[in-house]
């Protein structure tokens, strides 16, 4: 199958009107594909530069997600037929999810397993098909879609935790840099003209660089913008590889990394609990959790225990080895293999490391709050510094007077 690559599309909207946007798609027909399902018609396609390294296109969003396993559990627990409740889960979520409803449930009432439709449809993960497909073998498909619906909820409280960690620095440090840049191209270079203009004095290297580097920005702002602007677009094209190298930062800035070693944890143990809960095979879900993980120390021990298991080892000892969990996880996993009560373990970690990260997240936020004010008080302090010494070496010299 051809890779997807990303295409910048335009669509007519349903009630009239144009849409734009990007698209992953394996060729101009699936694209096409795509935007029916959303209730768009294609109107003209471009094939972009595939700079982003694959990924999955159109994935279905969390929210929705949990919404559909929600009301299904809710649904089939109650006795309703599979695709009268998919009739219901269709009016339950989003304008954007409800055609991939819609046609799961063309497929089901067509004689497709709920499993297949999911997988033909596309935009859930292997995590979801797998769960569905272990429990229409069992045929608790209500007590499933209420274990995926618990997972996907604990993921976007996680995934929400993480966004709020990363998107507070971020708003502060841009507001800093756009104060300071008002500050430097406008009320710099015009209270140190003025002070020129009152005195012949020369004036400290240090106002004079400020001051230089103000005229140079304003004088060559729209060449500033212009190189941004592109820098901005790359950023976006490249946006995997940009993705890729930041979480390669955080993974070694000290504070940081225990933070995304415990939401890593905490994505792994909930796929576990949902996949063992399901009568998953423990080396089938072990296959589809590390999957679900992009820690490459974790992904590599989680991936050597599982084909050590499969060869015939012994899971306590295996456990051991897996020296990036901490060790009392690593004990209580141990203890439950030992009791056989592996899913239960999962599902106690599962929800331990999601307060952990919460923990972790406002410990955090709590130690950069002081040093984004140390920053901000950098940046603007400096300038007004450079505003002050002349200053005050003016009115000395008036009293010297």
């Amino acid at each position: 199958m051809r890779a997807p690559r990303p295409f910048f599309y335009q669509a007519a909207k349903p009630g009239g009107g144009r849409a734009w946007g990007f698209k992953r798609a394996r060729d101009e027909r699936h694209l096409g594909e795509q935007l029916r399902r959303e209730r768009l018609v294609p109107l003209r396609s471009w094939a972009m530069p595939n700079l982003g390294g694959g990924g999955s296109p159109s994935e279905s969003p969390l929210k929705d997600q949990a919404e559909l396993h929600t009301q299904l559990a809710q649904l089939l627990s109650r006795g309703v037929p599979l695709v009268e409740a998919l009739e219901v889960c269709a009016q339950a979520v989003s304008s954007r999810m409800r055609p991939r409803v819609e046609k799961i449930r063309e497929l089901v009432a067509a004689g497709s397993s709920f499993a297949d439709a999911c997988s033909a449809v596309g935009g859930f993960d292997p995590v979801t098909v797998a769960v569905y497909r272990a429990a229409e073998r069992t045929g608790d498909l209500a007590g499933a879609a209420g274990q995926l619906s618990l997972t996907l909820r604990r993921q976007l409280a996680v995934r929400g935790k993480a966004a709020t960690l990363m998107l507070y620095p971020a708003v502060v440090l841009t507001l800093s840099v756009l104060a300071s840049g008002a500050m430097l191209t406008i009320v710099v270079p015009g209270i140190i003209e003025s002070l020129k203009d009152a005195t012949e004095a020369t004036l400290p290297a240090f106002t004079e660089a400020v001051y230089a580097t103000g005229v140079f920005i304003r004088d060559h702002l729209a060449i500033i913008a212009g190189v941004i602007g592109t820098l901005l677009i790359a950023a976006f094209l490249m946006r995997d590889a940009v993705g890729a190298v930041l979480a390669r930062a955080m993974r070694r800035i000290p504070g940081v990394r225990s933070v995304v070693l415990a939401q890593e944890c905490a994505r792994f143990f909930t796929v576990m609990s949902a996949m063992t809960r399901t009568g998953v095979v423990l080396a089938d879900a072990l296959g589809v959790g590390v999957g679900a993980i992009s820690h490459p120390v974790l992904r590599r021990e989680l991936t050597r225990l599982r084909t050590r298991l499969i060869e015939g080892g012994v899971l306590r000892y295996l456990i051991d080895e897996v020296t990036t969990f901490p060790l009392p996880t690593r004990r209580l996993l141990i203890a439950a293999e030992r009791s056989g009560d592996l899913q239960q373990a999962f599902d106690t970690l599962s929800a331990d490391m999601a307060d952990e990260v919460d923990r972790r997240s406002t410990r955090l936020l709590a130690l950069l709050e002081p040093m984004l004010i140390v920053l901000m008080f950098v940046l603007i302090g400096s300038l007004v510094l450079s505003v002050m010494i002349p200053m005050i070496s003016l009115i000395s010299q008036i009293q010297a007077r």
